[in-house]
């Protein structure tokens, strides 16, 4: 991968055992895990964080999911454990939106993630070698039902508000389907009621990048010394274009050169050096098995899956419901969101963000998202 200034990982950007803790705290479930494709992960665990403190009668728990390269260190600085700030610094403290003197927030790290939570890189449960290309397939369900252990075993009930955009989205809609009375308030963010034809084709195009790098050795390469950062590295290149919108592109970059670098004698465009830029940082944190593992669990997703189909489905949502899409997105479309907040019976008016940024504007334009968290939560 070339323009790289910090030495790679050896194999992986996993948090591996061994490494500082961080913040973070772990559940461990005391069975194995029934998945929706057949057979059982055992031995799972998720990281998780938590913000503020739990209500005696445990009312005042929200759940905050993550998107697909996420964790849970949703706020906070960088440092021994967590290689990146919190993805919604803005969002959650005191005195912000999630008020952390009020609301007892937790946010898992995804099942088949890699910041903590069972994935590739952990190690199996009989201590040997890492899962790698032998970790089972997960769906959005399998990944919520772990969640759901985690909640018993803080106490939480009833989740007062479970908020996610993206992928995050996608099991907060689980959750509110598969477990209505455990959900009060819900928020969806930048999602949908299942991954379309296109959502699919672009992960696959990703998912070859990963594969096809020499150093994949079919997903076993966590004890080898040797990751597939290149092919992760082209998969997030890829992931990114579609992650922002071209009018943002071409306002900040246009067609300019990077630095002193002259494009006709091998230099790159500002463009290339900023997708080269997220490329790099991505392979340091993260691993490429979760990548293709949670890719895929993306392309499952489907809410109405045996369930009468997709207004079936969302027919059994009682909790309060706002749906919001992001005006530039193009990755998850306005239609997306509207055909939820049409199909939710106790959903709001479609919310629309105005963001130049693409369906990173979930992540970026806090204060419309905060608008929305304070209507939910009053």
């Amino acid at each position: 991968m070339p323009h790289l200034e910090v030495p790679l990982p050896p194999a992986t950007g996993a948090w591996r055992e061994g490494d500082p803790p961080g913040r973070r705290r772990w559940y461990a479930a005391e069975k194995p895990l029934p998945l929706e494709a057949g057979g059982e992960l055992p031995g799972a665990r998720l990281a998780f964080e938590t913000w503020g403190r739990l209500a005696a009668d445990g009312s005042n728990a929200v759940l905050v999911l993550h998107a697909l390269t996420g964790d849970s260190h949703v706020v906070g600085p960088a440092g021994d454990g967590h290689p990146t700030p919190g993805w919604w610094d803005g969002l959650v403290g005191p005195g912000r939106p999630l008020d952390t003197d009020r609301w007892f927030v937790v946010a898992p790290n995804v099942l088949g993630g890699c910041q903590g939570s069972t994935g590739p890189a952990s190690a199996r449960p009989d201590g040997g070698r890492s899962w790698g290309g032998a970790f089972p397939f997960l769906t959005q369900r399998d990944q919520v039902a772990a969640e759901a252990g985690l909640a018993d075993a803080l106490g939480v009930e009833r989740w007062a508000l479970v908020v996610g955009g993206s992928m995050g989205g996608m099991r907060a809609l689980e959750w509110a389907v598969s477990q209505p009375r455990r959900v009060a308030a819900l928020l969806l963010l930048a999602t949908t009621t299942a991954a379309s034809a296109e959502q699919i084709a672009w992960a696959n195009v990703q998912l070859h990048a990963v594969r096809a790098d020499p150093h994949w050795q079919g997903g076993d390469y966590h004890d080898t010394g040797r990751g597939p950062h290149a092919g992760l590295g082209l998969a997030r290149r890829l992931a990114h274009v579609t992650y922002r919108s071209e009018p943002e592109l071409h306002l900040r970059f246009g067609r300019t050169p990077q630095g002193g670098e002259d494009p006709f004698r091998g230099g790159r465009y500002q463009v290339e050096s900023y997708l080269d830029h997220h490329a790099a940082k991505l392979v340091r944190r993260f691993d490429a098995g979760s990548y293709v593992v949670l890719s895929e669990a993306m392309n499952a997703h489907d809410v109405g899956r045996g369930r009468g189909g997709v207004r079936a489905a969302l027919g059994r949502v009682t909790a309060r419901t706002l749906v919001a899409g992001v005006d530039s997105d193009r990755l998850y479309p306005l239609a997306q969101q509207s055909e939820l907040a049409a199909l939710i019976p106790t959903a709001d008016r479609l919310r629309v963000v105005e963001s130049p940024y693409g369906h990173d504007g979930f992540l970026i334009e806090t204060e419309q998202v905060a608008s929305l968290v304070r209507e939910l939560l009053g």
